[in-house]
């Protein structure tokens, strides 16, 4: 993806989703139509942070290019540069893979 010229405020990311596997370990194709939305996704924006109480900036702890699995209801979808993303908190991320 070209270099958006959107960028996150505060502890927000833009996450692309990486679809899953369409076919079951047993070699079993599952339809498009039974497939869930992954819940896997690669980070291709961060913010800059949150601020605490004190005003000082917190880093996020996760950085463009993460992959990361986040719960079934984050985020905001949304449509940038005719690719469709999702705008989730660092915290509805539940981990970095790998």
């Amino acid at each position: 993806m070209a270099q958006s010229k959107f960028r996150p405020l505060h502890d927000r990311v833009v996450v692309r989703r990486v679809e899953s596997e369409s076919k079951t370990a047993g070699g079993i194709i599952i339809p498009d139509t039974a497939k869930e939305k992954p819940q896997e996704g690669e980070i291709i924006a961060v913010g800059s942070g949150a601020r605490d109480e004190a005003g000082k900036l917190i880093p996020l702890d996760v950085k463009d290019g993460d992959r990361i699995l986040f719960g079934k209801w984050s985020g905001t979808e949304v449509k940038l540069n005719g690719e469709d993303l999702l705008i989730m908190k660092e915290s509805d991320i539940m981990g970095i893979i790998g």
